[in-house]
């Protein structure tokens, strides 16, 4: 058995920075990461985090809040994007680049180098080549192995959360209100389980791309956490919102791998088989730099007017005045590794499941509806996003959220006395010892994911109606 004051469930930035930061304040962290440390969500992403704007100059917290609404669908809670606008760039450049250390490219003055993604109205994203996400993540990383209050579980993964009264042993507790005392965490390296009682437990297990046929999200990111919450009784809210990221790169039979935003923010241009630039017919004042969700349908419907398998992303246009080796070169690679030279050719690109905008309903400190869970990242659902999140923004409200749910879990912890565990029932493995059919499982697993892509995916097929946004399908078209 395990006890701390704070139990974090997953170590992308969110998960990182909780931890780190309850450390900072004197608490006794555990951080229980499903697979080994850094293999998360946080590290495929590529395009950057906002790191300005400022309150002078070309750009603003209010611009800023004002894109984040817009590309929100006009379903954004203010309160979150006002928070975010107003502290998150500051964090950003306080916290990860001057505190941590993180890499981000710097310009001439030797201030972090800043460029532009769609639906963005300045160049704001602080980016570290074509691997921002890598370079944060390592840089957390090296801070939560340095730090002596925070034990890292890796491979240690979400069964279930622990509830009073679901798992305590006095069956009067019924009449209690639902607490949450921790996890089950399974070690999928010998396969036992084993109890984690905390004063106060953050979930940060990162999102559920997986569950669909063509995602950007590496095979973690299954909801675990959702799962989890959904049954012990926590609010969740938007499960319809999930956003399709536009540009990952199609080669027939392999898994889909992320082509940032940045490419299109800095003027690579949307051709068809046929070589027509068609964003036009679809966003004619945005074109390429239209919100994600605009771009996903643009795509998708061309794809369905022409018979092409995939659309194309041509970077000639970046070739005159960016040096496409040094700003995205493990783009390059990768389009190279597959046979493809995208200095002379365009990349094959299809849209995918990308991030989920809904989740675990939080305030602004992350508390939940359960006392004793908080939830920050993926998995929480802030307001932040609405129905469509605007590019680079996940990063710094995973990064926000994670500093405040750690001062908010650290002061719960002042006045919490952590439960006896002899008042809580131990993990009971299966009676059944039948050895599961590896081929049932991975075809259950194709139906589940070839579903959610049919049926819950980029437009709404049901009644041929092919109006929805990405992140749309199911509300919006209820409503229309």
């Amino acid at each position: 058995m395990i006890a701390c004051d704070v139990l974090v469930l997953g170590g992308g930035i969110a998960g990182c920075t909780t931890a780190l930061h309850a450390a900072e304040l004197g608490a006794d962290v555990v951080m229980a990461v499903k697979d080994a440390l850094g293999e998360t969500n946080t590290t495929y992403a590529q395009g950057g985090i906002v790191g300005l704007p400022g309150e002078e100059g070309l750009d603003s917290p209010e611009l800023l809040a004002q894109d984040i609404e817009r590309a929100g669908a006009g379903l954004c809670r203010p309160e979150a994007v006002e928070l975010l606008a107003r502290l998150g760039p500051t964090l950003c450049r306080d916290y990860l680049w001057r505190k941590l250390g993180v890499p981000f490219d710097i310009d001439g003055t030797g201030a972090p180098e800043s460029t532009q993604e769609a639906a963005h109205s300045a160049r704001r994203i602080y980016h570290a080549k074509d691997a921002t996400g890598r370079a944060i993540q390592e840089a957390l990383n090296q801070a939560v192995r340095d730090n002596p209050r925070i034990r890292i579980l890796e491979h240690s993964a979400l069964v279930d959360l622990i509830t009073v009264p679901h798992h305590g042993r006095d069956p009067r507790k019924v009449y209690d209100p639902i607490q949450v005392w921790g996890a089950y965490l399974l070690d999928t390296t010998d396969g036992t389980v084993q109890m984690a009682i905390a004063k106060r437990t953050v979930l940060a297990t990162g999102g559920l791309g997986y569950l669909y046929l063509h995602t950007s999200n590496p095979p973690s990111a299954t909801g675990d956490g959702l799962a989890a919450a959904y049954r012990a009784s926590a609010r969740i809210v938007n499960c319809e919102y999930v956003q399709f990221h536009p540009t990952t790169l199609y080669i027939q039979g392999k898994p889909r791998r992320l082509l940032t935003e940045a490419l299109r923010g800095e003027g690579a241009h949307l051709v068809n088989g046929a070589g027509e630039r068609f964003m036009g017919k679809y966003a004619p004042d945005q074109m390429e730099l239209a919100p994600r969700d605009v771009v996903s349908r643009a795509i998708f419907q061309e794809m369905a007017s022409t018979g092409d398998l995939c659309a194309y992303l041509d970077l000639s246009p970046l070739k005159a005045t960016l040096d496409l080796e040094a700003r995205f070169p493990n783009i390059l690679e990768a389009c190279r590794q597959e046979g493809l030279d995208p200095l002379r050719q365009p990349i094959p690109v299809v849209p995918a499941a990308h991030y989920f905008c809904g989740g675990v309903a939080v305030d602004s400190q992350g508390h939940t509806n359960l006392p004793g869970l908080l939830a920050v990242g993926e998995v929480a659902c802030t307001g932040l996003h609405g129905a469509n999140r605007l590019a680079s923004t996940s990063l710094l409200e995973g990064l926000l959220w994670g500093f405040r749910a750690a001062e908010a879990a650290v002061e719960d912890c002042r006045v919490t006395s952590l439960i006896p565990c002899e008042e809580l029932e131990p993990w009971h493995p299966p009676t059944n010892t039948l050895v599961p059919d590896p081929l049932l499982i991975e075809q259950d697993w194709n139906s589940i994911r070839t579903t959610l892509w049919n049926y819950a995916g980029i437009v709404l097929q049901c009644g041929r109606w092919l109006g929805a946004a990405p992140t749309l399908t199911l509300r919006a078209a209820c409503r229309s």
